[in-house]
């Protein structure tokens, strides 16, 4: 969908505004067809996500057998563990507590043929996983995005020895997967085909802000300009003929997600996000107190804006943006005409890219797992390169 407005002005100028969006619906995404049931008891009506959280409750609370009540959803389906004194939830506890934030390891131990599960549930075993699969990835018809953008441009044609180009975009993508183009071909997934909503985000590729702008100048000096227009051929072969140019663009940050770690509560292939429970304060650092360039000035601090993420539960999807891109080339000519034919011409250069040599780091370099704390947030890897010179010549005839 796209809708534009423009109009010429005085000068050689033309402005332009834009609106620019696109909607996808039943688009191609990976999926998990293996994934376990959630399976819902029926006497109590609660489901396996509700049961493994107040499980992982009681891991996370270190909370003595003793003390651990029972569970409807265990009791009644893995009635079997009830024994030696303990209800059926406080002998299962132990396969949690050695599995703490994996409740699919732990599930996969209580009722899945594949690891031998006894007594199992009253089911028989694979009760919840499939006998054949644990995880089983495919790509399906079930994505949805949304792309909104507005767009203006600002234009100048070569006039005068002027001519530029300024272009703003603010935008916002949602999707429920996606990859940016440096992730490479492999595919991201949905973590709970039960409930897919839980993955609506803004995409990966999703750039808030994003400023372009280009132009040329040729100086106002020596024949046919302003300055010194009757300029002789040896006082034009010095002031005459020269031309600057740049380009500038900016954007905002990518988004990123912070990682579960090596821990698997929803699915058993993929970790997934941590979840956010705290408010995060962002602002990258060159050298922050665990050392390196970090995307958080307090990474410590940080840590603790995020847990571990309950069975059942995704985490949080791109709640966190790192650094945009940033960099302005420019260039600078001279062209002197010969004397003996001023249709022969000698062009000299001087370029340079990323000229004031700023350093942008990429989110795609980044050490966000929760497990990590010595290095979370750290960068490894920058957008840009470092500014690079390059000169030149031309003769031309």
């Amino acid at each position: 969908m796209n809708f534009s407005l423009g109009r010429d002005l005085k000068g050689g100028f033309h402005l332009e505004a834009s609106y620019v969006g696109r909607l996808s619906r039943k688009s191609l995404t990976g999926d998990d067809v293996g994934l376990y049931t959630n399976l819902v008891d029926p006497t109590s009506k609660q489901s396996y996500f509700q049961a493994a959280t107040a499980m992982q409750n009681y891991v996370r609370a270190k909370t003595p057998v003793s003390g651990i009540a029972p569970i409807p959803f265990f009791e009644n389906i893995f009635a079997g563990y009830a024994g030696n004194g303990q209800t059926a939830t406080q002998n299962i506890f132990k396969y949690w507590a050695a599995n703490p934030n994996s409740d699919t390891t732990a599930l996969q131990v209580i009722d899945s043929s594949a690891t031998g599960c006894s007594p199992c549930s009253i089911y028989g075993p694979d009760a919840l996983y499939s006998a054949q699969y644990a995880a089983l990835t495919a790509y399906r018809s079930r994505g949805t995005g949304a792309y909104h953008s507005a767009q203006l441009t600002v234009r100048k044609r070569f006039d005068h020895g002027i001519q530029f180009d300024l272009n703003y975009t603010f935008s916002k993508s949602i999707d429920m997967n996606s990859t940016r183009e440096s992730d490479g071909s492999g595919t991201k997934q949905i973590l709970n085909p039960w409930s897919p909503g839980l993955m609506r985000a803004v995409s990966d590729y999703d750039v808030r802000h994003l400023v372009s702008a280009f132009f040329v100048a040729e100086l106002p000096f020596g024949r046919g300009h302003h300055f010194a227009g009757n300029a002789n051929r040896i006082v034009d072969a010095v002031i005459g003929g020269w031309q600057f140019s740049g380009i500038w663009r900016q954007s905002s940050g990518l988004p990123i997600s912070v990682s579960n770690g090596g821990f698997w509560p929803t699915n058993w292939n993929a970790a997934g996000y941590a979840t956010q429970i705290g408010p995060v304060q962002q602002g990258s650092v060159k050298n922050s107190p665990i050392g390196g360039p970090n995307i958080f000035p307090n990474p410590t601090a940080m840590l603790s804006a995020f847990d571990y993420t309950y069975a059942g539960q995704i985490g949080s999807r791109n709640t966190v943006r790192g650094q945009g891109f940033f960099t302005i080339d420019t260039g600078l000519s001279k062209r002197f005409r010969m004397p003996f034919n001023e249709k022969h011409t000698l062009q000299i250069r001087a370029e340079a890219f990323n000229l004031t040599n700023t350093a942008r780091f990429d989110v795609n370099q980044l050490s966000l797992r929760i497990d990590t704390p010595g290095s979370f947030g750290r960068y490894s890897g920058t957008l840009n390169t470092p500014r690079v010179m390059q000169f030149g010549m031309r003769y031309e005839f």
